[in-house]
């Protein structure tokens, strides 16, 4: 079979993400293995998002399954949809409330890394309103036969552009939102680089004031701690408006929700997170889909997650039948599994070849020293089950990293020396020995 050619800015953008345990934000459909049931169920989301819908998932998993990777991945599928997306981790200073501007912190955040397809490393606020209203423009002049900086043609965008602001008015502070995009427009057709400075300075969150606001733009309010959430959802709204599918936010770490000592305010991040699962679910919010990650720990503590708060809880919590070995993929929580023996084998072997693609070398390791490589980690850990996608991709790219510096040093070699400094420093029952022994069964297993 040959072997798909990778840009070299993907590769060096896997090599180098990889290496330093971080999720790569571009590129990883090159990697993805598994999750073929979770990635439908996602799919099937935005579908239903593009429709009018809503959507909230949480997506949990124990640290290195995949959750971030998951999340990454599904925010590059969504701008390909023509999606708007923002990402964030939660972290002490940004939560979903706080009494300190956490709340603000998260929307500033997530507005600072909206993107889209022809945005999609941040940034995209102010392009997306410079495409809309290029794409209004282009309109009338098709519509009126008008020529660029003809007066008429601005009055005829400007109709368009209060009419979508009209349509916002009737939402919850739609009439504030589109005073701001009037003056916006009203900065872009008079050239006023400080009118539309102050605009979009406003869309982010970043007047200290109302005063400040009324002064500058002739608003009375702004997005604070309390209202950015409903601030979202008419963003969720106006890029429907100006040609997108919908808005989905990506936000990961939640279990720094968990991690709030004060059982007040971790309360009152929750009592947000319920107002955000009742809209989705209840038709509040329109074209708005919300991933939050995190882990089992901060769902399910019954004393300090989620599920101490019962409103949540009984949301939350797995119906009666899908319990146990079966689930269903259509519940608020996505459980990830750690991935099988099978795919992580699959994700060695595409590392391996996308490391020798980047490096223009050919790769050597064969796939029954991949598996003694996965059994070796095994090993040294001391249990299966303690083994994490993240560990293995790390210490696998250095195994790659020391085979291709070190043209004479071989696969067995470098295992064994470090065979050698594990049992040296007292570590645990597995060895490279063993993992030898165990390696005929794994490939009977794989079929190899």
């Amino acid at each position: 079979m040959k072997q798909v050619q990778i840009p070299k800015r993907l590769t060096t953008a896997l090599v180098n993400s990889l290496t330093a345990g971080v999720v790569p934000r571009v590129g990883l459909e090159h990697i993805a293995v598994g999750r073929k049931a979770e990635v439908a169920s996602m799919l099937q989301d935005m579908n239903n998002i593009a429709e009018g819908g809503a959507a909230f998932r949480l997506i949990t998993g124990r640290y290195g399954s995949g959750k971030s990777f998951l999340l990454q991945m599904m925010r590059n599928y969504a701008m390909d949809r023509e999606f708007a997306v923002a990402d964030g981790d939660l972290s002490p200073e940004r939560r979903l409330v706080g009494t300190k501007g956490q709340g603000l912190a998260t929307y500033r955040e997530l507005m600072r890394n909206m993107s889209t397809r022809t945005r999609p490393d941040g940034g995209a606020l102010e392009p997306m309103l410079q495409k809309w209203i290029a794409a209004l423009q282009q309109e009338q002049m098709q519509a009126t036969g008008l020529r660029p900086g003809d007066p008429q043609l601005l009055d005829a965008v400007e109709l368009r552009i209060y009419a979508v602001s009209q349509e916002l008015q009737n939402l919850v502070h739609g009439f504030d939102f589109a005073k701001v995009l009037a003056a916006y427009w009203s900065g872009y057709k008079l050239g006023d680089e400080d009118r539309k400075a102050a605009a979009l300075r406003w869309l982010r969150g970043e007047f200290p004031t109302k005063t400040e606001a009324r002064k500058e733009l002739g608003v009375g309010v702004i997005i604070d701690d309390d209202n950015w959430y409903d601030y979202m959802k008419l963003w969720a709204e106006f890029a429907v408006r100006i040609g997108y599918k919908g808005l989905l936010l990506f936000i990961d770490e939640g279990v720094n929700l968990y991690k709030i000592t004060n059982s007040i305010s971790r309360q009152s991040n929750y009592e947000k997170l319920l107002t955000m699962f009742n809209d989705t679910m209840q038709g509040k919010a329109q074209y708005l889909g919300i991933y939050l990650g995190g882990t089992p720990q901060f769902v399910e503590d019954e004393r300090r997650g989620l599920f101490s708060y019962d409103a949540l809880r009984s949301r939350l919590m797995d119906g009666r039948y899908s319990s146990g070995v079966r689930r269903t993929y259509t519940s608020p929580i996505l459980k990830l599994d750690m991935l099988s023996h099978e795919e992580i084998l699959i994700l060695l072997q595409k590392l391996r070849d996308i490391h020798a693609m980047h490096f223009g070398y050919a790769a050597k390791l064969t796939d029954e020293q991949l598996i003694a490589f996965m059994q070796a980690a095994v090993g040294r850990l001391g249990a299966e089950e303690l083994l994490t996608t993240r560990e293995v991709v790390r210490d696998f790219m250095d195994v790659l990293h020391m085979l291709h510096q070190h043209e004479s040093l071989t696969f067995e070699a470098l295992m064994g020396e470090r065979e050698q400094e594990f049992a040296a420093s007292g570590g645990g029952a597995g060895s490279l020995k063993e993992a030898k022994d165990e390696l005929d069964d794994f490939l009977a297993e794989f079929d190899l």
